[in-house]
């Protein structure tokens, strides 16, 4: 059940808010911007993204990024990052924190398979990404992120599918796609995003620990280089699709999310 109406508006929202700034954030961030709402989007100040060529967490290093036309660029102060959002470009701003900047609807897209902090009383809307939330508790809505032939959808009451542990398949390939640090240590890689590499050519070390490409393919994400990550954190992904123009865009899967997204909010604001 949609929530109760006497909690919407009857105008679009004004202001967005995405907590996480990763790839399938992303895809959330295209379709709400696309479809004319400013979007503001909170990261990390060490951001952990694999996917950076199509992520907007890539504009907390880089200042700004263009992620298939779509500009998204760092903001100083919740008050800058409002600003900006109201220029048409999407705001990325470091801050842990849930910000005070007056958003309408907050989606959570930190992923992090639990509800860190995330709450009914966040915004108007709340929607929660994937597993962790449960709908309405603590939030409005929950977006199935699993793929299959639910991802996308938006749960009113209830739970996103379990977190797995396993990677969806891509090309043929699962887990063995997923490229982990063997040991917690600093990042630093011998290839880019968007190479062709072959099998069990090295492409960087963690900690020192070298790690091969599991299968030839592209390098379709890597952590930014100089990150120093945990033991077993994903810090790659190699597709076996070999697509290197595949590494720029959106993935279906995060415009499946993000519609989903945009579906909740229409959905609060036509109650």
């Amino acid at each position: 059940m949609a929530p109760d109406s006497s909690r919407a508006t009857q105008r679009a929202p004004g202001l967005c808010l995405i907590r996480g700034g990763g790839d399938l954030a992303t895809g959330v961030a295209w379709r709400l911007s696309r479809a004319g709402w400013p979007v503001v989007v909170t990261e990390l100040k060490n951001p952990l993204t694999v996917r950076r060529a199509v992520a907007v967490s890539t504009a907390v290093d880089a200042g700004v990024v263009d992620v298939e036309g779509m500009i998204a660029r760092r903001a100083d102060s919740a008050p800058d990052a409002v600003d900006l959002a109201r220029t048409g470009a999407i705001a990325v701003f470091v801050s842990p924190e849930l910000p005070d900047v007056g958003a309408d609807v907050v989606i959570d897209a930190r992923l992090a398979k639990r509800n860190i902090d995330t709450q009914l009383s966040d915004a108007s809307l709340v929607v929660g990404l994937g597993p962790g939330f449960t709908a309405p508790a603590d939030c409005h809505a929950v977006v199935e992120t699993q793929r299959g032939h639910r991802l996308g959808r938006v749960i009113w009451q209830g739970v996103a599918a379990a977190n797995t542990g396993v990677p969806g398949i891509v090309g043929g390939r699962g887990a063995e796609r997923v490229l982990r640090a063997p040991r917690a240590g600093v990042a630093v890689w011998s290839v880019a995003i968007g190479d062709r590499v072959d099998e069990r050519q090295t492409l960087g070390a963690v900690g020192g620990v070298e790690i091969e490409a599991p299968f030839a393919g592209v390098v379709r994400g890597l952590i930014a280089d100089g990150i120093e990550v945990g033991e077993g954190l994903k810090v790659g992904d190699v597709d076996p699709r070999c697509e290197p123009s595949a590494c720029a865009e959106i993935s279906d899967k995060a415009l499946a999310i993000g519609g989903g997204v945009v579906e909740a909010v229409l959905t609060w604001l036509n109650q």
